[in-house]
């Protein structure tokens, strides 16, 4: 199996000036590095700096070979880096309503389920309204972001392109490993999001596994408070096909 996923290196010199790929990949290396506009996401500013990022370039989504690339960087991830996270970027086009992008990245998440060739985590539930429940892959839990142009005043989750960030659990469970420390990080997040963002971080933010708090909600999120409704109550894996 080719790996197509690319570090930091290999991004900058595989694309020509002007490619679509070069200019999604300068717009993020422009977010994650703007002293004048600090990121948010301190897990994301560190993975660049530390070379822990890698990045997938498919002009339109292909399950897959997505899946394939996924699940090769799940099984070397934990030599990566402490901040490991594979960056899925898309190609440029039209800008679709929020709604639209919300559907598009459920029902990627449930075509990767479908051809996820190892079992769902038995300690992991599949109804997704379970405050334990995490998008798994490959057997790992992972934390995944949809970033897409329809954001405006959510600036943090705006990219030019329809993208994703899928992060490893155990990335989180590494630093977050007490209520204290989850505490002094969140915080940090959420001050870093005021001067960045043009409302307040959004009500569905919020601990994984904590009883009021859906980590399927945080996903997608929408431009106000309200919380967009995820499309399925369970995802289409094997598992449930088997049961």
């Amino acid at each position: 199996m080719t790996k197509l996923y690319h570090t930091r290196e290999s991004a900058e010199a595989s694309f020509p000036t002007g490619s679509w790929q070069s200019v999604v990949y300068k717009e993020l290396v422009g977010q994650l590095t703007s002293d004048l506009r600090p990121f948010p996401c301190t897990f994301a500013i560190n993975g660049y700096r530390n070379d822990d990022l890698r990045f997938l370039f498919q002009e339109t989504p292909n399950i897959p070979e997505f899946g394939e690339q996924l699940a090769m960087f799940l099984e070397e991830a934990r030599s990566i880096g402490q901040n490991a996270a594979l960056l899925y970027l898309t190609g440029m086009e039209t800008v679709e309503p929020l709604e639209d992008y919300s559907a598009r990245f459920w029902t990627i998440l449930n075509e990767l389920a479908k051809i996820d060739r190892k079992p769902w985590p038995e300690d992991i539930p599949q109804d997704l309204d379970d405050p334990e429940w995490e998008f798994c892959f490959n057997g790992e839990p992972i934390f995944v972001v949809c970033t897409n142009p329809a954001h405006v005043k959510r600036q943090s989750r705006r990219s030019s392109t329809f993208a994703m960030s899928l992060q490893p659990r155990w990335v989180f469970d590494r630093i977050l490993f007490s209520d204290r420390a989850a505490n002094i990080v969140f915080n940090n997040i959420r001050k870093r999001m005021q001067p960045y963002d043009a409302l307040p971080p959004s009500p569905a933010l919020g601990r994984y596994k904590d009883p009021n708090v859906r980590e399927a909600q945080q996903y997608v999120l929408s431009e106000d408070d309200s919380i967009l409704r995820c499309p399925f109550h369970q995802l289409e894996s094997k598992q449930v096909e088997d049961a």
